[in-house]
């Protein structure tokens, strides 16, 4: 619909697809020269993204008020920066996206073109056209004979990617609704999953995944083997109120079978092999750099910065965490690390190595700021 506007608008359109996991039959460059466009570029960056930025967003830990795992977020930067490296090789004279004027990934996409080519100019059909919602987009699709997936019966608008599916509007836009179970799409309802449950064991170097029940993979074999084994067992689903970067509040459900089960693991890995002092700071730049991600800032000298930090933090983290699926339930069953820092001498309640006589000493010294307060005022009411 993008293509068809820009095309009756006099511009010549070159059309990216970008292979970041859809998963869609649609041949995407057939649709675009059908629909105005003089030429489209099909390429697969699937393995791009998820070295280049789901792997480093999974580092830190990086989860968006807790709960989003940021599969829309990442995947912005990888198609922006594609698209704005391609104009500057083809000379093209701007960029466009067919993102709203009311979401985040418009500035997500606008911050990646400033970033790669801040002198194209940028043309933002949604902030330009008379249509208002999307009933009026589907209206104008029907008029002018472009093929969409969405009807006034199934009005979602859905992100899907290798990472997740996301889910918005429709019985979504009142917080009172549950979602239907028709509106998802990849996990298995809990309700369906299979009886007999499922392990799973994730192996990790230096914080990056590289192994499924043993078997080394690269980054999209090891993302789909995972997804599949969520999927099938109805783990990975969310249900959300966000705060988005625009200032409002939005509800969206999201479906992150395999993403799930790297946090998960991840995050179990860090706990057995990363000290106190340094998880602890971990905690408090993985919000920033959720936060970084979800507002498209992600070529920033912040966010490199962070990567520089994480890159220390995460080099003992290497190791295998085993899982068990069943019926929607994701539970952990084994820990093990070469640079585990966990001593079973030091935590088991036989004392061993450990003399109980020193914490005397420590505890005198730790309480000294709230045994000297109450001192004090008891001298200062005797004065």
């Amino acid at each position: 619909m993008i293509v068809h506007w820009l095309a009756q608008k006099g511009y010549e359109v070159i059309c990216v697809i970008i292979d970041v996991g859809q998963q869609e039959e649609v041949n995407f460059k057939e649709k675009a020269l059908a629909t105005g466009a003089s030429t489209a570029y099909v390429e697969d960056l699937r393995e791009e993204f998820i070295r280049d930025y789901i792997w480093p967003t999974l580092r830190p830990g990086a989860v968006y008020e807790h709960t989003y795992l940021l599969g829309t977020s990442m995947a912005r930067p990888v198609l922006g920066k594609r698209q704005a490296e391609l104009a500057l090789q083809l000379g093209a004279d701007g960029l466009s996206h067919g993102c709203t004027g009311k979401g985040n990934d418009q500035v997500r996409f606008e911050l990646a073109y400033k970033a790669i080519a801040p002198n194209l100019q940028i043309i933002a059909p949604w902030r330009e056209w008379d249509i208002d919602s999307r009933e009026d987009a589907i209206a104008y699709a029907e008029k002018h004979n472009v093929p969409i997936e969405q009807s006034k019966k199934n009005i979602y608008s859905r992100d899907r990617n290798i990472w997740h599916l996301s889910h918005e509007g429709g019985e979504l836009e009142d917080p009172a609704n549950a979602p239907s179970e028709a509106m998802w799409q990849w996990t298995v309802s809990p309700e369906k999953a299979p009886d007999k449950a499922e392990e799973v064991e994730i192996g990790f170097e230096a914080g990056t995944p590289i192994s499924v029940n043993g078997a080394r993979l690269g980054p999209i074999d090891l993302l789909n083997s995972l997804n599949d084994i969520a999927a099938r067992h109805g783990v990975g689903r969310t249900d959300l109120v966000e705060n988005r970067l625009v200032g409002m509040k939005s509800r969206g459900a999201y479906e992150t079978p395999g993403g799930t089960l790297l946090v998960t693991a991840h995050r179990e890995l860090e706990r057995l092999t990363v000290d106190r002092e340094t998880a602890h700071l971990q905690q408090t730049l993985a919000v920033r750099y959720a936060e970084l991600v979800y507002n498209g800032v992600w070529f920033s000298t912040q966010r490199q910065a962070l990567d520089g930090f994480f890159n220390v933090s995460q080099q003992r983290v290497t190791g295998s965490v085993g899982l068990k699926l069943w019926k929607g339930t994701l539970n952990v069953t084994s820990r093990k690390s070469p640079f585990s820092l966990y001593r079973a001498d030091l935590a088991s309640f036989t004392m061993g190595r450990y003399n109980p006589k020193d914490a005397e000493g420590f505890i005198n010294l730790f309480a000294l700021p709230v045994t000297v307060r109450p001192k004090a005022k008891a001298e200062g009411s005797n004065s």
